[in-house]
């Protein structure tokens, strides 16, 4: 067998041939099945070798599974549990196909195909795919959450603070739920679904007579699941064990970070906890480490602006503001940039709060402000450090915005964030600091305001002919009769919303002399404003037009997150 699949690599390329006869070499005297071998190798990802398998022993390879295509039979002969711990499911690969297609995570496991056939009580076809497809696919098709919902119902008044405790310790895989307790299951399984909706945010809202889970995706909250009200106790009491938090506590607000597994991925969570009049209310933040840090050329930013700001993010000394209201992409702007400068020739180090991804050869700081670590004391420790690049993840006051203005006089590069409407708001905010105008117009660079719009879903993309108002409002004219925008009807793919993904809108102010001398005199930023459009600059809504007439984006959702630019 290894012989076959290493002349299959050869062949078809999916994994190096090299790397793979090598890897074997190593493991001579392993005694596990080569599949468990290669499934659980570091330096192979379970798709390739899926892949590669499939093609040497002449199986299919499905990449999704679609639960819809799980036949009936199948869910009344095998239990969910048997599908979960040997990550199999049976699906009718088309409607004239009479014979069941068990789809497996592990090639060689051919006592599974005997077993279900058993069960179904007729022959089986095999196929492969990778245990996150299956487990998805099992999730949907067995419909899990009712059973477990009504299983921890039934548990939350038997049930004291002791057992709970010992219950909902512990950290596992979302995907291992085989034989756990329902809470735990519960838990997960909320999770597990925010993950295959690609959410940013959990909250869990107890209401009087129920429990709200609703999922931020793409930016917009939206009703998942309502849960009988006696849940809650458990719900939040699982969240709070798995980070860190008191469990007893429950009038104070409380703040905690964990970290879960979804197969190979890891997954951060930051959690927070607030008292309510109905109960405790729930938000986890989710920061999915395996999509990495984004490149800048993969932010929307325009090939003029991009230029601009390249060169600006390589600059020796001076601040660079990113802005914009919460959510809007500012700190995977600000990872974009730091991965960008070349940290093996320059000492880059950050302060952040928290430390959202870890990134190579850089030295990161976490405030811990009830150990008087804040954004301040930690700026003026990093300043005896001999850096050459800074990152402080937000000016917040006085102080912090002086000593950044200040280190980069003295030789700096800092990076910074700024809560403020637009580019030349960030002047008037350092203004408002007590910030001496002098000071600002000869260490700002410039400032880059930000929004995140949602993309067209591309699966469900259809032409779209906007009304007169619309294109008024945006402030486009007379559309050219062979250009076509495009809007999305809703799939199953987007959450029938329409919109898939989401990309940057950018208002890029650079301090040019004029900009400069209105600083210095303290002019509104109104006045700034309007002299950058004059010297070239393209406004946030200006932005998202051009997104709109290149297809990626809708008039509505350009509208939504943009002002007008109405003086």
């Amino acid at each position: 067998m290894k012989n076959l699949l290493i002349n299959t690599a050869k062949r078809s390329g999916i994994i190096n041939a090299g790397a793979l006869e090598s890897y074997f070499a190593e493991r001579n005297g392993d005694t596990r099945r080569v599949d468990e071998i290669l499934l659980s190798a570091p330096d192979f990802t379970e798709d390739a070798v899926l892949r590669l398998f499939a093609e040497a022993i002449g199986m299919d390879y499905i990449s999704e599974i679609h639960a819809a295509n799980v036949p009936r039979e199948f869910i009344e002969s095998v239990p969910a549990t048997y599908a979960q711990h040997h990550y199999l499911i049976g699906i009718l690969q088309n409607e004239e196909d009479a014979e069941v297609t068990v789809i497996l995570s592990r090639p060689l496991d051919t006592s599974m195909l005997d077993n279900v056939s058993k069960m179904l009580g007729a022959p089986v076809k095999s196929a492969l795919a990778t245990r996150t497809a299956i487990t998805a696919a099992i999730d949907i098709a067995y419909e899990q959450k009712n059973t477990v919902i009504e299983e921890v119902a039934e548990e939350v008044d038997n049930q004291n603070l002791d057992q709970l405790i010992d219950e909902v310790a512990g950290s596992d895989d979302l995907l291992d739920v085989v034989n756990r307790p329902p809470v735990i299951r519960l838990v997960n399984d909320i999770l597990f679904r925010a993950l295959q909706l690609r959410t940013s945010d959990i909250h869990i809202h107890p209401y009087e007579t129920k429990i709200q889970i609703r999922y931020r995706i793409d930016g917009i909250l939206y009703d998942t699941l309502s849960l009988n009200r006696n849940v809650l106790p458990l719900i939040i009491s699982r969240i709070k064990v798995m980070a860190g938090m008191d469990i007893a506590e429950r009038r104070m607000p409380q703040d905690g970070r964990t970290s879960v597994r979804l197969g190979q991925r890891e997954i951060d969570l930051r959690v927070s906890t607030v008292p309510t009049s109905y109960g405790e209310r729930s938000v986890l933040r989710i920061l999915d480490k395996s999509t990495g840090v984004m490149g800048l050329n993969e932010l929307g930013l325009c090939n003029e602006d991009m230029a601009t700001f390249d060169r600006m993010i390589n600059c020796s000394h001076g601040v660079m503001f990113v802005t914009g209201p919460t959510g809007s992409g500012k700190s995977t702007t600000l990872y974009a940039c730091l991965k960008r400068i070349d940290s093996t020739q320059k000492n880059v180090m950050t302060i952040e709060d928290p430390i959202e991804y870890q990134l190579d050869g850089i030295s990161q700081m976490q405030v811990a402000a009830k150990k008087g670590m804040t954004f301040i004391n930690a700026l003026r420790h990093v300043l005896r450090q001999d850096p050459d690049v800074i990152m402080v993840g937000e000016v917040r006051d006085r102080e912090t915005a002086s000593m950044a203005i200040q280190s980069s006089l003295t030789g700096h590069l800092v990076f910074s964030t700024l809560h403020t409407n637009d580019a030349a708001g960030a002047v008037s905010r350092l203004l408002d600091f007590d910030v001496e105008p002098y000071l600002v117009s000869s260490s700002l660079i410039g400032v880059l305001a930000q929004r995140l719009v949602r993309k067209i879903c591309p699966d469900c993309k259809q032409p779209y002919y906007p009304k007169e108002h619309e294109l008024r409002e945006i402030g486009l004219g007379q559309l050219p009769e062979d250009l076509t925008l495009y809007m999305g009807s809703g799939c199953s793919k987007c959450f029938e919303t329409g919109y898939r993904g989401r990309t940057g809108v950018y208002e890029l102010m650079t301090m040019t002399e004029d900009i400069r001398d209105l600083v210095y005199k303290r002019q509104s930023a109104g006045v700034i404003k309007r002299t950058a459009i004059e010297g070239g600059m393209r406004t946030l809504r200006m932005d998202g037009a051009q997104k709109v007439l290149q297809g990626e984006t809708t008039i509505a959702e350009v509208l939504r997150v943009t002002q007008s630019d109405m003086a």
